[in-house]
């Protein structure tokens, strides 16, 4: 390795000194090839897990170590971060030995990506993007960013922006793979073909949205919307499924209050041409009313304390989607879909319909649609490189 920049021998040194803190004791190495994989994120977390999973289908003599915030799954095994100290940092990478790591931040630790190149570990930069990365070095310092970036071996970058700032502070062209975002590309749920061949059938001809994972505090903006938008396409149809199976029969309610005529799918019910709105009680067949509904709201979103639903599934489906502003939990998922042009923001019953009155007509939802399917298609691209670049460097080392 060459000689540290004088940025980060600083930082190291800093990080060198003081009381270190007690973390949990680290398992022991697994044998054969190790991945660690780090995300700072709830969104990246996912994504990540997902993409381990993969790596462990392709691979599975691959033991993959995961910190952060990662989901807990059968097939990944928790490591405890360490302090950021030279001494907690360089006992974790002796540790575990780490062939490759997998970083999706962009507050970077560099007294830990530092031990972690020590020993020979391939670094590889997972959604890279425009904004300032950030250490915890403290404001007197000089920041160590630059040279700690220098230690990736690759970068994978969501967009020409990220290129140029990363080409400004010193990373080589040859580095920069410009794939997207990094996005949860679990595989879409199935439904019955059979079944969805006979629905599209009877719903042939009629404009249909999708109310998912509606949240019963909300239900009434959604129905008054559809009441409204009821109003310039007669046939319309809404699709609604709660949040709380518990909540459907209150949904029931106030869809009757407002004479909307409802069909009770869990009763054995089937829409007819004079059916406004569907209920169906719980999730488990969300991948069929994914599929017949063009346009969809993504409940959780237009009341206070839910987070919002994760909008990459409907997006995999070619569905138009629509959220509410109360998306905390996945405010990055829904702003990158609007920067594509696939979702937008509604606020109340009125701007509900408005949305729900424009985009029912199939060729404004198509557009919208296809916009969430390139933004989609794009993660399943970078997924597919960071394997083959994963694969590539163990087989090379395995050659060594």
């Amino acid at each position: 390795m060459s000689r540290r920049a004088l940025s980060l021998a600083a930082y190291l040194a800093y990080a060198r000194g003081g009381a270190t803190p007690k973390t949990a004791p680290l398992p022991d190495r697994p044998d054969g090839p190790v991945v660690w994989a780090y995300a700072e994120t709830h969104e990246q977390g996912r994504a990540l897990a997902s993409l381990c999973a993969r790596l462990r289908g392709l691979r599975p003599e691959i033991t993959v170590l995961v910190s952060g915030r990662m989901p807990e799954r059968a097939d990944l095994v928790p490591v405890p971060l360490p302090a950021e100290t030279v001494p907690e940092c360089d006992a974790f990478a002796k540790r575990l030995r780490p062939d490759v790591v997998l970083w999706a931040g962009r507050t970077l630790r560099p007294a830990l990506l530092d031990a972690l190149e020590q020993h020979n570990a391939h670094l590889i930069a997972l959604d890279a993007q425009g904004r300032l990365w950030q250490t915890p070095a403290p404001r007197w310092m000089p920041d160590p960013s630059p040279a700690t970036l220098a230690l990736f071996d690759s970068f994978y970058t969501v967009n020409s922006d990220a290129n140029r700032r990363l080409r400004r502070l010193g990373i080589d062209r040859s580095q920069l793979r410009k794939k997207g975002p990094l996005i949860d590309n679990d595989p879409p749920p199935t439904c019955d073909d059979q079944q969805h061949e006979k629905l599209a059938g009877l719903l042939s001809g009629r404009p249909v949205w999708l109310a998912a994972h509606l949240n019963g505090d909300e239900a009434s903006d959604v129905l008054r919307a559809h009441r409204i938008s009821s109003r310039l396409a007669h046939r319309l149809l809404l699709i609604l499924v709660p949040a709380n199976e518990g909540d459907a029969p209150r949904m029931i309610t106030e869809a009757e209050a407002l004479q909307l005529r409802v069909c009770q799918w869990d009763q054995g019910e089937t829409p007819d041409e004079h059916t406004q709105v569907l209920i169906a009680e719980g999730p488990e067949e969300l991948g069929l009313w994914y599929r017949l509904a063009p346009l969809v709201f993504l409940g959780g979103s237009l009341a206070n304390g839910h987070g919002g639903q994760d909008p990459y599934l409907a997006a995999a489906l070619g569905a138009a989607i629509l959220y509410g502003p109360n998306v905390g939990k996945h405010v990055d998922a829904y702003s990158r879909l609007v920067d594509a042009g696939a979702a937008r923001i509604v606020r109340d019953a009125d701007s509900l319909a408005a949305a729900v009155s424009h985009l029912v007509a199939p060729d404004q939802a198509a557009v919208m649609a296809h916009a969430g399917w390139d933004l989609v298609s794009s993660g399943a691209a970078l997924v597919d490189a960071v394997l083959s670049e994963i694969c590539a460097h163990l087989d090379h080392t395995g050659e060594q």
